[in-house]
Order: C-alpha cells, then structure tokens, then sequence
C-alpha cells in the first residue's frame, strides 16, 4: 500500500465508523445536548476532563463553550480539568495521578453541575475516580468512551450518558468524539439561542 492509498484508506475507515455510528450515536447525544443546555440555564457549568488526546478534546469543547461555536453569544461556563499544570503536578505529586482530576471536581463541583468525561478505553483510573467524585457531588455525567466502555459504563447512574463509540481503534475513536463535541456544542447552541447553525 502506498502512501496515496494508506491515506484514502484512513479517511475511507473515518467515514465508514461515523455512518455507522450515525443511527446509535445520535440519540444519546441529543439528549446529552439538552440536559447540558438545561444545567446551563439552570445557571450550573460543565467540568470536562481527559487523557492524552481526549485532553485536548476535552479543551476543544471548553474552549468553544467559553468563547464562541459556530455563532455570535455570549460564553458559556465551562471548565477544562487537564489545564492547570500546577494543580495537576501536586496532586499527582502529593497523592496519586488518580486523584488528579477528582480532587478538583469534589473542589469546584455543584449539585447540578455536568462532568463531561472523555476516555477512549473507558479504564482510566482518573477517569474513574472523577466520576466517582461528580456523583458523590450530585453531578450528572456524560462520558464520552470507545470499545467496550470499560469500567466507565459500569458507573453510569440515572440521568448520566455513555456515548459510546462502537471501535478499538484509539484514533478512530478519537475522530468520532470531536464529531460528537461538535454536534453538541451545535444543538447547546442551537436549543440556547433558538437559532438555526449553519
């Protein structure tokens, strides 16, 4: 395979995985829309965290909230765990990396509040505990995860969302959830101004 083929071949894979996961994926996602945008309303933010790519994943959705999507507003409040290179330094110094991101959510997080989780695997154990931690604040959770969901899908409560993307591969899996961040940062807008979004 050369180089002009392994490239068609890995945007022909990305476009398969997203029709496929189209019909699956579209439901939990409006509804994860609408409850963020609810809890936005009801004047509460939205905590994100991630490892690695879903880091930056997790920056792209806050960076959009707080600034601007695709349309004019005013930002919207969220906050981004993986940013702060301090907090995240001593906490992982002082206790355990695990503990990285829940110790900050159990400092920040309200009744109300949303964690939106992004984990490829679904078993990272920072990811874990900061669930843990949200639903120990009464927050709802929207977990964005790959595979099998791993030990993630198993800590889903009522009116918390898995959104599963249905693969193995990391940077498939990846590809799916900025599609996802987009298309929630699209309906927020939307269901918040009332304003198509073209």
């Amino acid at each position: 395979m050369n180089s002009i083929e392994r490239i068609r071949h890995c945007f022909l894979e990305s476009i398969r995985l997203k029709e496929e996961s189209l019909d699956i994926l579209a439901p939990l996602i409006a509804d994860a829309a609408a409850t963020m945008a609810e809890a936005i309303l009801q004047e509460h933010k939205i905590l994100c965290c991630g490892n690695g790519g879903s880091a930056a994943d997790a920056q792209r959705f806050s960076s959009e909230m707080l600034n601007r999507f695709e349309m004019e507003r005013p930002g919207l409040p969220a906050i981004t765990l993986t940013t702060d290179s301090s907090t995240l330094t001593s906490i992982a110094n002082d206790y355990q990396f695990a503990d990285i991101f829940s110790k900050q959510i159990r400092a920040l997080g309200q009744p109300g509040d949303i964690l939106l989780a992004l984990t490829s695997s679904g078993e990272s154990h920072n990811i874990i505990h900061a669930i843990d931690a949200a639903h120990d604040r009464d927050m709802k959770v929207i977990a964005l995860t790959g595979r099998e969901g791993g030990q993630v899908a198993y800590l889903m409560q009522n009116g918390d969302f898995e959104i599963r993307v249905p693969h193995w591969t990391t940077s498939r899996i990846h590809e799916v959830h900025i599609m996802i961040i987009h298309a929630l940062c699209d309906l927020i807008d939307h269901q918040l101004l009332g304003q198509e979004v073209s």
